[in-house]
């Protein structure tokens, strides 16, 4: 049986990485221009976005850890019963990697891009500089495959813990048996 408590666990997790996304997607950095007497720069509002963003990588990657040790990531112990909960857990710990695998990048490129921040200037008369931000969304995509990852591991984990149970049934083959020749 699926141990409750690491499933609550995940979730409290997961749902911690979920809302540090989603923050992180409303506090992005903004730029403005800013004329001084002869110069032309970027000024950039806070950059609480990128913490928020890092808080919430380490929070799904210590879900996905808690989830794979529990699993013992499905290659390490003894082997799984077969039938519809094996087959299960195989394609749910595919899927689940996938997504994790796509969220963490979302997370780590919106966190390192929304850190970025132009440091040139130009005068007056050449054209104003480019004061890049982070695109809208980033982070947002981030936190829906929080989502999908935070399901499907969860899924994952009681398929796996189905297939776990009881011990795989001896082979009763009617095969010839091999006998100590007297």
């Amino acid at each position: 049986m699926a141990s409750t408590l690491l499933l609550v666990l995940v979730f409290v997790l997961d749902l911690i990485a979920f809302g540090l996304a989603v923050a992180a997607e409303q506090r992005r950095a903004t730029a403005t221009i800013n004329r001084d007497a002869e110069y032309n720069y970027c000024v950039y509002e806070s950059d609480v976005a990128t913490g928020l963003g890092v808080g919430s990588f380490f929070f799904l990657l210590a879900s996905q850890l808690l989830i794979m040790f529990a699993s013992r990531c499905l290659c390490c112990g003894r082997a799984l019963r077969p039938g519809k909960p094996r087959s299960w857990a195989i394609v749910l710990f595919i899927t689940c990697w996938v997504t994790f695998f796509i969220a963490e990048v979302c997370l780590l490129a919106a966190s390192v891009r929304n850190a970025y921040h132009t440091k040139y200037r130009t005068y007056l008369a050449q054209h104003p500089p480019s004061c890049e931000v982070l695109r809208k969304g980033v982070f947002g995509a981030g936190a829906a495959f929080i989502v999908f990852t935070g399901i499907v591991s969860e899924l994952f984990y009681v398929s796996y813990s189905k297939a776990d149970e009881g011990s795989i049934p001896p082979r009763m083959d009617g095969g010839i048996r091999m006998n100590a020749f007297r």
